[in-house]
């Protein structure tokens, strides 16, 4: 999902809950919050030594033990307001959510429910981009 479907989702279910599903069906705590709205540009060169590059917007999600102060789509659509300048309408956007460690998961779907909106994690796979010159057997 990119940015501009995500900030119209907010904008049209303003004051509704917001619950994130990881790939897995696990919820996250319902009472996470967005300590981070980044533009991320990653540049690199794949395993056949082409230079490739990624943008996207990765909202970091957090929990913390403050269950009193809940995360809603009016606050959420306020703080992607306030990044709106380092965003592009065709990102993609990425969650980064994890206890010990932070894993990447794109923004599969947003779900309008009776509950509010339902943030679908997808997952985020590694793999060879140069499968036509890698030459690595079995690794595409």
């Amino acid at each position: 999902m990119n940015v501009q479907k995500f900030n119209h989702l907010l904008a049209n279910n303003l004051d509704v809950a917001l619950y994130v599903m990881l790939p897995s069906g696990e919820f996250v705590p319902d009472h996470f919050h967005i300590t981070e709205v980044g533009r991320v540009h990653k540049q690199f060169i794949d395993c056949g030594g082409t230079r490739r590059e990624t943008i996207s917007c990765a909202l970091q999600v957090w929990v913390a033990n403050d269950k009193d102060h809940r995360l809603n789509s009016a606050k959420l659509s306020k703080i992607m307001n306030v990044a709106a300048g380092l965003l592009d309408g065709d990102m993609p956007v990425v969650i980064e959510y994890g206890g010990d460690t932070v894993s990447q998961y794109p923004l599969g779907d947003v779900e309008v429910t009776p509950k509010g909106l339902l943030l679908v994690l997808g997952a985020k796979p590694t793999e060879c981009l140069a499968q036509d010159k890698c030459g690595v057997q079995g690794c595409c």
